[in-house]
């Protein structure tokens, strides 16, 4: 069993920059943690994922080079880095994790048993 909790959203101007955390509690050692987002009217997308275990890490193409994920073991946190926002980064974001989930399947929302309740991050222009 795993819990994860988000913190980090808030409103904030295009181009400006987040930093969202990702707690994680349990039976956490291995896990893969992933950050998602929705946007009302709009299907969950997965944005990054990171492999604790090894530190691996994956990145959806719309938020590479713009987004960065890492983690801090000894805070058992994992972190989203997300620079020059824009309006379309609006949503609520979200981390997930799950014991495992592989190369192929890091953005599939059903490859993940636990979730947090979510940070709004809010982009103004």
């Amino acid at each position: 069993q795993v819990h994860v909790a988000e913190s980090g959203g808030g409103s904030v101007q295009a181009g400006g920059s987040l930093r969202l955390s990702c707690v994680a509690s349990g039976h956490t050692h291995g896990t893969y943690i992933g950050w998602f987002r929705q946007a009302p009217g709009k299907r969950r997308e997965a944005l990054a994922a990171i492999w604790t275990g090894a530190g691996r890490t994956y990145y959806h193409r719309s938020v590479k080079g713009r987004f960065t994920i890492s983690q801090d073991s000894a805070r058992n946190t994992i972190y989203l880095q997300m620079n020059n926002l824009s309006s379309d980064d609006t949503a609520m974001y979200s981390c997930a994790a799950s014991n495992y989930v592989g190369d192929t399947s890091w953005d599939l929302s059903s490859s993940y048993d636990y979730w947090g309740q979510g940070t709004q991050v809010t982009v103004s222009s």
